[in-house]
């Protein structure tokens, strides 16, 4: 018995009836259990257990009720069957040699379940493949897609990363990795054969979210970005410095560390001569979306969020989605419909988050649409974005690192979006802008689509960077929320580069938003009619009333926000919406509260800067 022992043992079946039973009704789904129960059947004829310890785990499982008499027979039965045919079919019954076995490959034992994740998992966590990374502790496979079907101005990433699932890593394992397993005949015979660990050997190695020795992958990148070092990644592969695979899709000569004047002057040209005919409203705007437009490349040295970009214009021809298509041809653009509600658009930000673009649009918004989302706003001040995925319990992770914008005539701005957004405004200030002519490129949007002049378009961007990092990296001393590092950085590149303006539309963009001066307004009207007293809820409330003759006190400045649809709120509902503005500026005024020393009613007035009387 105990020659049997070791041999079983050594191939991974557990001969310990106890250890097999406890495993079995550990198993909470009845169809996997009675599956286990028969491969344990079948692995005990497979490798020659003996008839007392057969005999063991048949009654033992039958009164257990894992499994019937019969079906274990049949198990057995089949088990022995396969380890007869194998005999039969093998030239030589003995282990095979090191040297017979192929080169060029890690050999990884499998002989059992145990010793097949211990061994696996190994595997990875050394480097044994090259196209395996970890990506918030999931591996993923980085490898090519075939069929791309994307058209228009941008050339899709010849890699792709995706999660590694059992099925893929079998396919990875059979063709990088020579796996093996000790196999024995019933006669005492044995020999080494290749195999496929089962699913659930590869799915519990990929089950560890802890690979330290695993390289870590920030995502694919088509085109060269910029190093926290300030030296641009383009060497193509995997760069340690930044976590980034970059994977070319077209291949561009090396842009220089230290341009030369000449080709700085040319570069420069050369970008003006695209952005000259678009009909900025004002030299912010072409600043600001230059801004945006390298923001990607800056990225990686700055570390820094990006603010939402919004591409607005008074009428529709006037150069909208050739500015975000331009975007697209130097980075990749994913293109999408402004989504109805916030839940279709948590959707939207999980499933884009997955493909490799680097650009997001929200493409021909409709007009007038108020862009105003808690969702979008909190995604904009966030380096991380959880969500649950569609039809799952699994909850997706994924870096946000992407270049959010959207386009539309007469957008507007609310909720926090008009201090998270650099606006890029067009006006071409006449009827039927589609019909103009006389442009510095001629028909540029299908100028975009021949990859010479995205190339080109592409390396003279590069040499202006590279430009600017020589020149110290400059930066402004713009301020913008969270956003801040990205304004001072983006800033100084476009002001290095004779640009005026950037981020001078500021007040302009808050005009934008439709809240904003709908309570600036509202609390105008307040200090004008009480000046600085202070006032009940009951009595803000009452003042809220319209007069005896019909008429309005507030002349129609009362927000949506304080309604209760079309009904004035309640005295308690009003002390309840007036207290979420509290200490919040609108222009000059901004509401305060404080409390009554004997009553401890509520007392609301409103404060308005002396420097804006």
């Amino acid at each position: 018995m105990s020659r049997d022992t070791d041999a079983l043992a050594t191939v991974g079946v557990e001969l310990d009836v106890t250890t097999v039973i406890t495993a079995l009704q550990g198993e909470t789904n009845e169809l996997a259990r009675s599956k286990a129960a028969r491969e344990h059947a079948y692995l005990l004829g497979r490798h020659g257990a003996g008839e007392l310890t057969v005999a063991e785990h048949r009654d033992t499982l039958t009164a257990n009720k894992l499994l019937s008499r019969t079906s274990f027979d049949k198990a057995h039965k089949a088990g022995i069957t396969d380890a007869r045919n194998t005999t039969t079919s093998t030239s030589a019954a003995r282990p095979r040699a090191a040297a017979d076995r192929p080169d060029g490959k890690p050999h990884i034992e499998a002989s059992g379940a145990p010793d097949g994740i211990r061994n696996l998992t190994a595997a990875i966590d050394n480097g044994l493949f090259d196209d395996l990374y970890v990506t918030n502790g999931e591996i993923v496979h980085v490898g090519p897609v075939s069929g791309d079907t994307a058209t228009g101005t941008d050339d899709p990433l010849p890699l792709a990363a995706t999660p590694l699932t059992p099925a893929r890593f079998a396919a990875t394992l059979a063709h990088q990795a020579y796996v093996y397993r000790t196999a024995r005949g019933p006669n005492g015979t044995s020999w080494e054969e290749e195999c496929v660990p089962a699913e659930r050997v590869l799915a519990a190695v990929l089950s560890a979210r802890h690979w330290p020795r695993v390289r870590p992958l920030r995502g694919i990148v088509g085109a060269p970005v910029l190093r926290p070092d300030g030296t641009l990644l383009q060497t193509p592969g995997y760069d340690p410095a930044t976590g980034l695979h970059y994977a070319p899709k077209v291949t561009l000569r090396p842009v220089p560390e230290r341009p030369s004047r000449a080709e700085v002057v040319t570069a420069k040209q050369f970008v003006e001569r695209v952005l000259h005919d678009f009909p900025w409203v004002a030299p912010a705007d072409k600043a600001n979306y230059l801004g945006l437009l390298v923001s990607p490349i800056l990225r990686p040295h700055t570390r820094a969020l990006t603010p939402f970009g919004l591409v607005t214009a008074t009428t529709q021809a006037s150069g909208k989605t050739l500015l975000t298509d331009i975007a697209g041809a130097l980075h990749g653009k994913r293109q999408q419909p402004w989504p109805e509600t916030d839940d279709e658009l948590r959707k939207v930000i999980t499933s884009v988050l997955a493909s490799p673009e680097a650009v997001i649009v929200f493409d021909n918004v409709e007009e007038g649409t108020q862009v105003k989302s808690p969702i979008l706003a909190g995604l904009l001040t966030a380096t991380e974005w959880s969500d649950r995925l569609l039809g799952s319990s699994k909850t997706a992770q994924r870096t946000n690192d992407r270049l959010w914008m959207a386009t539309g005539n007469n957008i507007r701005l609310g909720g926090d979006m008009a201090t998270r957004t650099a606006v890029v405004r067009l006006d071409p200030d006449m009827p039927n802008p589609d019909q103009r002519t006389g442009f510095a490129v001629p028909d540029l949007e299908t100028w975009l689509t021949a990859p010479v002049n995205r190339h080109r378009l592409l390396w003279n961007i590069l040499v202006l960077v590279a430009d600017w990092v020589t020149a110290g990296a400059p930066r402004t001393t713009h301020v913008m929320r969270q956003f801040t590092p990205w304004a001072q950085a983006t800033g100084g590149f476009v002001t290095h580069h004779g640009l005026p303006g950037f981020l001078d539309n500021t007040t302009d963009v808050r005009d934008m938003d439709d809240q904003a001066a709908m309570w600036q307004a509202f609390l105008a009207r307040w200090e004008h009619k009480f000046g600085t007293q202070a006032l009940t809820s009951a009595a803000a409330r009452a003042s809220l009333d319209r007069e005896p003759d019909g008429t309005d006190p507030w002349d129609g400045t009362i927000p949506d926000t304080l309604m209760n649809g079309r009904h004035l709120p309640s005295a308690v509902e009003l002390g309840r919406r007036l207290g979420g503005h509290v200490g919040r500026w609108y222009g000059p005024y901004v509401l305060r509260a404080g409390t009554d020393s004997h009553s401890k009613a509520r007392l609301w007035h409103v404060d308005k800067r002396e420097d804006d009387a």
